[in-house]
């Protein structure tokens, strides 16, 4: 005694029309309607001003393009084989070969690190436990120019050391 059991396929929801983002669509329809509005209010009216109307009109177009790039944007498909990888699902397949290049670059960024430190430096640990160079009676040479305290007019160059 067998009963057979009908699976259907899912199938993705389809959109009609203008798509899924129709605000952005209908945003985008009504600035362009806008704008070719006021662009021939600029060239048939006789207003003395009738540049401003024409170039805001054509600024106007101009802006809608970020409705229309905002509707094409929401309506690309995309399968979800190819969204495994953005949501944190990485293909079983492909795992230990991405552990492995992980380590090779951490040790290669680990050697670039290392090398731009300076060899001759003390090292302590900081709150977090990481090394950082320690900054303690280190003198530093500081130029300055100032008038002389006699009150005369000419400047000079003088290095005082000021240690931190």
């Amino acid at each position: 005694m067998s009963t057979s059991v009908q699976i259907e396929p899912v199938m993705e929801k389809t959109y009609g029309g203008v798509g899924r983002c129709k605000c952005s669509f209908w945003f985008a329809v009504v600035q362009d309607v806008l704008g070719v509005l006021i662009i021939l209010v600029g060239v048939f009216s006789g207003v003395v001003i009738h540049d401003v109307f024409i170039y805001g009109g054509a600024i106007l177009i101009f802006l809608s393009l970020i409705w229309w790039v905002f509707w094409y944007s929401g309506n690309i498909d995309v399968p979800p084989e190819e969204l495994e990888d953005d949501v944190g699902l990485i293909k079983y397949k492909n795992k230990k070969l991405s552990r492995a290049v992980r380590r090779v670059s951490d040790r290669i960024s680990d050697r670039i690190r290392n090398s731009f430190r300076k060899k001759g430096r003390d090292f302590q640990h900081g709150p977090s436990g990481d090394p950082r160079p320690s900054n303690s009676g280190t003198n530093i040479e500081l130029s300055t120019i100032y008038d002389n305290p006699k009150g005369s007019s000419s400047k000079e160059l003088v290095r005082e050391a000021l240690s931190i």
